[in-house]
């Protein structure tokens, strides 16, 4: 549980961590992966969100993904990005969150992603949280909560005992 002067600065900046779903680019799931891999090559991110047609959040998909289908044994196969859907490879067990205010599940996820997808309470694809817009409320955040909290440091030298 992070402490409430923290979350409370952290907060502070929460509108400008989404990254609203008009400007993210996103792919539909039943895109052939020739379109994903030219959207991935061309916005230069290795993955992406994937969306139903109707704007539900279905996954994400990277170049990685695309990437092991046209692997050969002895070349490159390019006429299977015209065949398969992203949906025969994007990646679905994605962890999202619903608010950009859940600062503490946002921060665990950011661990091992670059971004967090939001959706609202029906899955509709909402943004993304990116690492970057979190960093920046963090610097804030280490040069700021000085300023404006009182902060006394402990004394744990007497719960250390040595034989």
């Amino acid at each position: 549980m992070l402490i409430k002067p923290v979350e409370d600065m952290l907060l502070r900046n929460a509108d400008h961590y989404l990254i609203p779903a008009d400007i993210v680019a996103v792919v539909q799931a039943d895109n052939n992966l020739y379109h994903a891999f030219l959207v991935l090559t061309k916005i230069k991110y290795s993955k992406i969100p994937v969306l139903d047609n109707d704007g539900h959040f279905e996954g994400l998909v990277s170049l990685p993904l695309i990437t092991e289908q046209m692997l050969g044994f002895d070349q490159l196969n390019t006429e299977i990005l015209m065949q398969m859907r992203v949906s025969d490879v994007m990646e679905t067990r994605v962890k999202t969150v619903t608010s950009v205010g859940d600062v503490e599940t946002t921060l665990h996820l950011m661990i091992n992603d670059p971004f967090v997808p939001v959706v609202d309470a029906d899955g509709i694809f909402q943004g993304i949280i990116t690492r970057r817009e979190f960093m920046k409320s963090f610097n804030f955040l280490t040069h700021e909560i000085g300023k404006q909290y009182d902060m006394i440091e402990k004394d744990f030298s007497g719960n250390e005992k040595t034989n």
